[in-house]
Order: C-alpha cells, then structure tokens, then sequence
C-alpha cells in the first residue's frame, strides 16, 4: 500500500544545508579532526530527520569529508529498494580547503 505520505525531501535537504554549512564553515582540513566531525555530523543529521517523525521509514546517513586540493573525487552508492515508496537526499559543501558529501536514505517498512 505504500506509506501515507511521502518522505520530505525537500526538509531533509534543508537540513543537510543547515547542518554541513553551521558544522563546516570556518573549518580547516585536518585528517583527525574531519574524521571524527564526519561522524558527529551524520548522528546530528540522523537526529534532525527523526526529529521530523516521518513514521516507517528506516534512516541512514552517510557522511565524507576530504580534502579540496586539485582533484576530483566520484564516490557511488547502490540500494535494493523500491522507487514508489524509497528515497534520498544528497548534499555536497565545499569551503577554502575542504568538501563534505551527506546522503541521506530513507526506505519504507510496510
């Protein structure tokens, strides 16, 4: 039957926004740091999506932080789900020295 409503995508990429830009603005590039910032950055995005109560849907958050240095970079994902009911939001940020990738999946449970 398919959820009763569909998954606030545009929300969630306010969010995304939100929290790469407040979390990442001023900061410099620094392996450690960054690592652990990646981290800290998807639980607080994870909060804020299930702060929506969007009911049913199981959240992932997956989150890269690199350097910005004169390369490219093609990072690629891949889910068994179901187009009618399943979704994303992506989000890339970018500052002086770094990039910061967020996805964020949503897949329905009947």
């Amino acid at each position: 039957s398919g959820p009763p409503k569909r998954f606030p995508v545009a929300a969630v990429d306010d969010i995304l926004k939100d929290v790469l830009g407040s979390c990442l603005r001023e900061q410099p590039y620094e392996p450690a740091r960054c690592r652990d910032m990646a981290k800290d950055i998807a639980e607080v995005i994870k909060a804020r999506v299930k702060d929506l109560m969007i009911p049913r849907y199981k959240i992932v958050v997956v989150t890269h932080i690199g350097q910005l240095n004169e390369q490219s970079m093609q990072i690629g994902s891949r889910c068994l789900w179901d187009p009618a009911s399943d979704t994303f939001s992506s989000y890339v940020f970018k500052n002086t020295s770094l990039f910061a990738l967020a996805n964020v999946y949503a897949v329905y449970f009947e």
